[in-house]
């Protein structure tokens, strides 16, 4: 039996061949109107959704205050 860093490396390799076999592109890509890839945007957003509240959780009651009053700042342009 394989174990997992086997497994991903042969899925890398198959889909290196496949992109070379069709030229590099996936058909039906959908692009975003500057010109990304719908869903590595997708993706993306869904791992800074996460991160958030995953980094509030982490942190202690002053840090989280500090850390919005610093956003307050920046936002708002308060200099306090």
């Amino acid at each position: 039996m394989q174990d997992g860093s086997n497994k991903q490396n042969m899925d890398q390799i198959a889909c290196a061949m496949a992109h070379g076999a069709i030229g590099g592109r996936i058909p039906g890509a959908i692009k975003t109107p500057d010109g990304k890839d719908l869903r590595a945007v997708v993706l993306g957003r869904r791992g800074g959704l996460k991160g958030g509240p995953a980094r509030a959780a982490s942190m202690s009651a002053k840090a989280r205050k500090e850390s919005a009053q610093k956003a307050a700042r920046a936002r708002w342009g308060k200099n306090n």
